[in-house]
């Protein structure tokens, strides 16, 4: 016992200070800026943002980017993107710029804006998908003409502190390094041009600095055992408890209730987790050769409903799944040797959105295993995930202990086991969230 809580605290603290995901450690927003052309006082560049993570998007109301200018450069204008905020252009007469900031913040536009104000994959309100779900969705991109600055390779300053915001914080950037200029390929496939000159910014994720308490929580039951191991009571966080409601109020008929709010505040279902979403593990069936659990995903929200929600289970007989029933599955392999991770999402346009709180707020698969002999077991806890990790647009991560201590698993010992995993949890989200 001490060893597994010396193990958590080992990892969460490493976790926290390098920003890194075991489940998917290559895992980063890239932002690349190609300069086109060089102009009588700047330059055009395209900056490109190609969000590299396997299962993490970014959500409505979208990125915000922001960075500092090294010298005193000024944005000309902008296609695809714009600044929240023009700054003090009065020294400027005549031609006035779009923004003359030192520290400009770029947010993406709306869709539908006109024609002569898009850029290739621009315009989507800054939401981005996940590489590992819609590698064509998970890219955004706008043009930039700055002035007052270098006009050539050598004169050049690179911007410095880049932010992003995801929309809320948990990404840190690293500074801007010079790269090989990006090759480009005409229409027609037959000609290759490249950048001027390119830079990279490289963003990763830490749970740590992006909340103080997790956005969900997981249960677990079995067809061999009545105990039902629920979320834990305030598992994320009581500060919502006096603004919940009940499912059967009255509150719940008026008009507008279901609209988000600018700041995307929840309006909770009262429970005794208080989780924006629960995630069930059901054991349902022991077959021969196969066995079988059932997934269920229920959303406590009124104010939002989730699309692209994806939720990523770690267990050692993932590397044997037979059929996945009314969702879409993918491993996730990040290291060759261990095939123990999957990510499951919804079918587009069937059950890719996850509905506010309600009769329709919920999502159900069964998923359907080959045994391994060798392996297979229905004691120490084994048949139930080592992690657990789910993404509604908005990221949560829930966390199981990896190491189980018990021989058989009978009605006592299955409720001592939730009562360790969730005190365990508790800590983790405490560091690691």
């Amino acid at each position: 016992m001490r060893f597994l809580v010396t193990a958590l605290f080992l990892c969460i603290f490493l976790s926290c200070a390098a920003a890194y995901d075991p489940l998917d450690p290559s895992g980063n927003i890239t932002i690349k800026w190609d300069v086109m052309s060089w102009t009588p006082d700047g330059y055009v560049a395209v900056v490109t943002m190609n969000n590299f993570q396997m299962y993490r998007h970014i959500m409505s109301p979208g990125w915000t980017l922001g960075w500092t200018w090294a010298k005193k450069e000024v944005i000309w204008s902008m296609v695809g993107a714009q600044t929240t905020e023009q700054g003090d252009c009065s020294k400027f007469k005549g031609n006035i710029p779009h923004c003359c900031k030192k520290n400009p913040t770029v947010v993406d536009l709306l869709p539908g804006v006109p024609y002569n104000q898009q850029f290739s994959n621009c315009c989507k309100g800054g939401v981005m998908s996940s590489w590992g779900q819609d590698p064509q969705a998970a890219v955004s991109a706008f043009q930039v003409s700055i002035g007052q600055a270098g006009t050539s390779n050598k004169t050049v300053k690179l911007p410095k502190n880049f932010t992003l915001l995801g929309p809320g914080p948990g990404y840190t950037c690293g500074p801007a390094k010079v790269v090989p200029s990006t090759n480009f390929l005409t229409t027609d496939r037959r000609r290759k041009t490249q950048a001027l000159m390119t830079w990279n910014v490289t963003c990763t994720y830490s749970q740590f600095l992006a909340r103080k308490h997790p956005s969900c929580c997981v249960s677990f039951s079995s067809f061999y055992n009545e105990t039902i191991t629920s979320c834990p009571s305030c598992a994320c966080g009581c500060e919502n408890k006096n603004k919940c409601i009940k499912s059967d109020s009255k509150l719940l008929s008026m008009v507008g209730i279901n609209t988000p709010r600018k700041d995307n505040s929840p309006l909770l279902q009262c429970t005794h987790h208080m989780c924006p979403i629960r995630v069930h593990w059901h054991v349902k069936v022991n077959y021969k050769d196969y066995w079988r659990v059932k997934i269920a995903i229920t959303n406590f929200n009124y104010r939002m409903n989730y699309t692209q929600w994806t939720l990523v289970v770690q267990h050692p007989n993932l590397n044997n799944v037979t059929e996945v029933f009314s969702f879409d599955y993918k491993p996730l392999v990040p290291y060759a040797s261990i095939n123990d991770t999957g990510m499951f999402y919804g079918m587009k346009f069937y059950n890719d959105l996850l509905m506010e709180a309600g009769p329709s707020g919920n999502l159900q698969s069964e998923v359907l295993m080959q045994k391994d002999k060798n392996t297979f077991s229905l004691k120490q806890g084994w048949a139930f995930p080592r992690k657990y990790v789910a993404f509604v647009k908005l990221f949560f991560l829930y966390t199981i202990a990896n190491y189980l201590q018990y021989g058989t698993v009978n009605r006592e010992e299955l409720i001592l086991y939730g009562k360790l995993n969730q005190t365990l949890i508790s800590l983790e989200f405490e560091f690691f969230l």
